[in-house]
Order: C-alpha cells, then structure tokens, then sequence
C-alpha cells in the first residue's frame, strides 16, 4: 500500500483533485481537515458532499459532534482505521487537507504531553493575566520555544506554561525527551500552489456560495444545539456569522470578513508547509 498528501491552502481545489487522484490511485482518502472532522457542519466547512464523495471511501469526514473535542491522538486513530481498511482492500490511500501541522506529527512523531494537575491549571491562569511576563518566562527559560511564537499567543504561550510548571523541564526539552515513533516513514507529499489573486477569487465565491446555500441558517442551528462553547464554535465562517447574529456587522461585512480571514488562514497554512514540510508543487 502507498500513501500520498495532498495539501493545499483552503479553496485550493483539494477536494477535486483528491477525488481525481483517488480514482487514478484507487485508493481511499483520509481528511486532513480540522473541522470537516464534524457532523452536521457542513457548509461552513466546506466538506465534499455524499454526491462528491461518490464510491470513494472517505475517513475523517463525520467522525465526531461539534460538542466533542478533536486532537492530534484522535486523528492518528483515525489514520489508523483508514490504514487498516485500505491494506485489508488492497487500497492505496490518499491524505487531503490543509492542516499541515497533523501531517508533520504523522511523519515526526507525537511527543506525549504530561497530565496538567487542576493545581497547574489554576496557577497558569494567573500567571497569563499579563501575557508580557507570561512570555518573558518562556524567553529566559526557553529560547527555542519563545522564538517560534508571538508575544500574544496566548494559546502556545498557556500550554508550555502547564507543561513547565508541572514537570519543571522546558516545553522544548520536554517534547524532545518524550518523542514517539513516526506512523509514516515514506511519504509523497503533494501541494496545490495557485496564484494568490486566483486563490481569492475561490475564497470570494465559495463564500457567496456558502451564505447562499444557507451558512446563517446552520450556524444558528449549531448554537441552538451546542451553544458557543465548543472549540468548533470559533471556526472560520462561524464565529463571523455569530457576530452577524449579534447585529455587530452586516451581511457584506459577514461576506467580507470571512473572506478576510479564510485568506489570512491561507497564508498560514502555506507558510506552515513551506517551513515544516518537504512537498512537491502540482
């Protein structure tokens, strides 16, 4: 059995390309998409529809509700069961997505974070109410860590406080002592470059599409159902349609503001698979 990427900046054409290269590979595809893991987000998550998907079994897609959590180790369990079923069919398989960073932990290996005690988490709190000090900690501590981030990422800046003050032992040092074996050793990774006004024009129209074809609708829906609380919640397309919903901007500005962001994502996802990852333009 092979196994082939395809990664892409969001409104790339991955999903099309990935059905083309399914058939010419017969393999099966796993997404490599953070929020079309979810049921019933579907629109705003732009995922290839049942009609799309055709005879192509598809892994990552529906897997989970927008009120459960996804991370890194259930994407690799799920990598597993699609890596099972295609060696049991004779299959080759094909992973399709933009998120660059569960490729790289397929093909590094994880490094297992230490369970953070409430005790921690109440101290992290504290400590990150001034994000500034909070940072300097990092950077007199940890160097190679503090270099990677910004000074307001609060995010990465919380999670290598937890992990520092539970074991004593910088983030970096840490994840570097405790690395896990690889679950790909050989991979083909291919990358969907297009031009960025070209990239634009996608983003524009698949965001007139989605409010078209109902975004408002299923996002009102979502927060009747699961409220604001669940990490999906904050995903493009969404938060902005919840801020539309709270009459703090308009229907252009919704537009405008999704495609602000999706682009900026995009740039993201691009720069992280420059620096990270060795791919082959198609």
């Amino acid at each position: 059995m092979k196994i082939t990427a395809l990664l892409g900046a969001t409104a790339s054409g991955k999903t099309a390309k990935s059905l083309q290269l399914a058939l010419e590979l017969d393999a099966y595809v796993l997404s490599l998409d953070s929020l079309s893991i979810y049921k019933e987000i579907d629109i705003a998550s732009a995922k290839p529809t049942p009609k799309e998907r055709g005879d192509i079994l598809h892994f990552g897609i529906d897997e989970i509700y927008p009120n459960e959590d996804f991370n890194v180790s259930i994407f690799f369990d799920i990598f597993k069961k699609a890596k099972q079923k295609a060696i049991e069919d004779g299959k080759n398989l094909i992973i399709v997505g933009g998120t660059g960073f569960y490729l790289k932990s397929l093909i590094s290996g994880l490094s297992s974070k230490p369970k953070i005690s409430s005790k921690t988490k109440k101290e992290v709190q504290k400590i990150i109410k001034n994000l500034d000090n909070a940072y300097n900690i990092i950077n007199k501590n940890d160097k190679t860590y503090s270099q990677k981030i910004s000074k307001n990422d609060s995010y990465r800046i919380e999670k290598w406080l937890e992990v520092f003050l539970e074991t004593g032992v910088p983030a970096s040092l840490y994840y570097k002592q405790n690395q896990q074996p690889p679950l790909i050793k050989e991979l083909d990774i291919l990358e969907i470059n297009i031009p960025k006004d070209l990239l634009r024009q996608r983003v524009e129209l698949r965001t007139k599409e989605m409010i078209k074809q109902g975004l408002i609708d299923e996002v009102i829906y979502l927060e009747k159902t699961y409220t604001r609380a669940p990490n999906s919640m904050k995903a493009i397309g969404i938060k902005e349609t919840l801020e539309f919903l709270d009459g703090l901007i308009n229907k252009k500005e919704l537009e405008e503001k999704i495609i602000l962001n999706t682009m900026k994502l995009a740039k993201r996802q691009k720069t992280f698979n420059k620096t990270q990852l060795v791919t082959k333009a198609i």
